[in-house]
C-alpha cells in the first residue's frame, strides 16, 4: 500500500492510499501524521487503519500530481517539529566518489571517509538486539527546507553547486511514550552542494543544509531488500544526464535498524508528536561525472518499488553579497 497527501481543487487537504486495484481518498484523515496518531491509539497498523476505515471517493494521483496538488507524503503543522537528518558511506560504492572528493595527497593513506566506509561494512549489519557502529550522520534542517514534489528545489545564492542525491529516505512519528514508529518509505532527493563539500570534508555540515523532497508516495510497511531505481537530470525536456541506482539492505553496509538506532538512540529525537524524516545514503551523484545543474533543470528519481516518480525543477536565489548582520537589542 501507498500513501499521499494531497489538496483537493477547493483547497482542503486529504490522505489518499494506493493500491495494485486502484487510488482512493482515506475517509476521516486530513493528514497522514493524523492517521497515524489514530493507529497508535487502536493499537493497529497503519495499513490496517486505513482499511478499517473504508475507502472513500477514487482519485487520480497522476492527474492531480501534474496539477501540482500533491503534498509531501508525511509533514507536520509546525514544520519546527520536522526534522530532516541523514546518513552518509551507508551503500556499498558509495566510498568511490567521497574518496576522490576528499583524497590526500599522500596516496597510501586512507582519508577518514574510506575509513568510515570500512567500519560500515566491519560492524554495520550487527546480529538482532545488539547495536553496531555508529555511521556518518547530518543533519538537514526542519520542516522550512522540506520541498513537496513538484516544487523547486532553490539553491542559495552563496552555493557553489546544486546537486541531487538519488535516496530513500524513512519516515517516522514519536509516540505519545516516546517511541519512533516507522510509518514507510518514500523516495527522496537529498539536494546536497558537492563543491563546497569537496573543498573541506568538515565543510559536509554546510553542504548538507539545502532544501529537500520526498514522496510523492509513501510506501507502507518494509522496504524490499533490493531496490533499483533511475536518477536522471532534464534540460529544455532532454534527458542530459541518466544513471540507474541500488538501494535496500543488499546493497548497503549498514543494516536499517542501525541507522535508525544511532538516530534515535537521542532522547532529542524521541520528543512525542514529532515527526522525522532519515535520508539513508546514495552510490550514485551526477556530479561525480563531472555534471552541473543549472537553474531550469528538472531532477528526476524513480522506482517502480517506491510508486510514483519524484520531479523537481533547480532554482537559483540571487547572490545577495552582502553578509547578514545582526541586530542588537
Amino acid at each position: 500500500m501507498f500513501l499521499s497527501q494531497l489538496k483537493s481543487p477547493g483547497g482542503d487537504r486529504a490522505v489518499a492510499a494506493r493500491t495494485d486495484d486502484g487510488a482512493w481518498i482515506v475517509p476521516g484523515a486530513r493528514t497522514t501524521r493524523d492517521l497515524a496518531l489514530a493507529a497508535i491509539a487502536a493499537g493497529r497498523g497503519l495499513e490496517a487503519e486505513v482499511t478499517a476505515r473504508g475507502r472513500g471517493e477514487a482519485v487520480d494521483l497522476a492527474a492531480a500530481l501534474a496539477d501540482g496538488r500533491v503534498l509531501l507524503p508525511l509533514d507536520h503543522d509546525d514544520p519546527a517539529h520536522l526534522h530532516l537528518t541523514g546518513t552518509g558511506l551507508t551503500h556499498l560504492g558509495s566510498a568511490a566518489t567521497r574518496n576522490s572528493m576528499h583524497a590526500k595527497a599522500d596516496a597510501e593513506a586512507l582519508t577518514d571517509s574510506m575509513k568510515m566506509f570500512r567500519m560500515g561494512l566491519e560492524g554495520g549489519k550487527p546480529q538482532a538486539g545488539a547495536a553496531g557502529v555508529q555511521p556518518e550522520w547530518f543533519y538537514k534542517g526542519n520542516g522550512v527546507n522540506a520541498v513537496a514534489p513538484g516544487a523547486a528545489l532553490v539553491s542559495p545564492g552563496f552555493a557553489l553547486d546544486a546537486g541531487e542525491e538519488p535516496e530513500i529516505a524513512g519516515l517516522y512519528l514519536i509516540g505519545p511514550d516516546g517511541t519512533p514508529f516507522r510509518l514507510g518509505f518514500a523516495l527522496a532527493n537529498e539536494f546536497s552542494d558537492h563543491v563546497t563539500e569537496r573543498g573541506n570534508y568538515l565543510w559536509l555540515a554546510h553542504s548538507k543544509l539545502r532544501p529537500a523532497s520526498f514522496g510523492p508516495e509513501m510506501l507502507v510497511g518494509d522496504l524490499p531488500q533490493h531496490v533499483e531505481g533511475t536518477s536522471r537530470i532534464l534540460r529544455g525536456g532532454a534527458v542530459i544526464w541518466e544513471k540507474p541506482f541500488l538501494s535496500g539492505e543488499s546493497n548497503m553496509s549498514h543494516s536499517l535498524a542501525n541507522l535508525e538506532h544511532h538516530h534515535f538512540k537521542y532522547a532529542l529525537f524521541r520528543q512525542p508528536g514529532d515527526v522525522h524524516v532519515h535520508f539513508f545514503g546514495t552510490a550514485t551523484l551526477s556530479f561525480a561525472d563531472g555534471v552541473k545543474a543549472q537553474a531550469g533543470d528538472v531532477f528526476q528519481i524513480e522506482s517502480p518499488a517506491l510508486g510514483l516518480p519524484l520531479a523537481n525543477p533547480l532554482d537559483q536565489q540571487p547572490d545577495g553579497g552582502t553578509p547578514v548582520a545582526v541586530a542588537t537589542l
